[in-house]
């Protein structure tokens, strides 16, 4: 089950924009987990030119859900967004269960898989330090998953990288998107 957070900049979420979101973005109720609840925060932010953009993000237990679109119609955006994320469920499932019959993993309903939700992690104050500055710190929890699970993450999200437990090795990695569109891996030793 859904429950919406739905936020406004520059514009006041009326009842009917509310109703609206809530009807498109709960298409995708088919396919959670029906006994659990998760939480779908939007963002509308409205500009000066006469543009919205709508941004959703999804927590899940496996994967991370965000998509974002920019419109003159508000409504429309919600639309694209909507779709947008539902093919990012199609595909990740197509590809998880496709690996997971490959590699005899459990099915995706019983996996632990879970991208890093930037919203959940913790910020640390600024150093006051004169030398390099740190300007954020994240910590992040590794998730076990293989590498084209990783690099899917990282697509998703639309990061230029993407750190997380390799499933095989037990030890952290990083996948990341080279220049030429290529993807690299940062595999540790022990």
């Amino acid at each position: 089950m859904l429950e919406f957070k739905v936020r406004g900049e520059n514009i006041e979420i009326t009842d009917a924009m509310s109703e609206y979101i809530e009807k498109r973005i709960s298409r995708l109720e088919r396919y959670l987990n029906t006994e659990a609840s998760y939480i779908a925060r939007v963002n509308v932010r409205s500009y000066k030119e006469g543009t919205f953009k709508t941004e959703v993000t999804i927590q899940l237990p496996y994967l991370l859900l965000r998509a974002e679109d920019t419109q003159t119609d508000m409504y429309q955006t919600v639309d694209f967004v909507s779709d947008k994320l539902e093919r990012q469920i199609r595909k990740y499932k197509t590809k998880v269960n496709r690996k997971s019959r490959e590699k005899g993993y459990k099915g995706l309903e019983n996996t632990d898989f879970m991208a890093v939700d930037p919203a959940a992690a913790v910020e640390e104050p600024e150093p006051e330090d004169d030398g390099l500055e740190i300007v954020r710190t994240k910590h992040v929890d590794l998730k076990p998953m293989d590498v084209e699970e990783a690099v899917l993450q990282m697509e998703l999200l639309g990061h230029e990288f993407f750190i997380f437990q390799d499933a095989e090795t037990d030890l952290p990695a990083v996948v990341y998107k080279r220049r030429d569109g290529k993807y690299a891996l940062l595999d540790t030793v022990n």
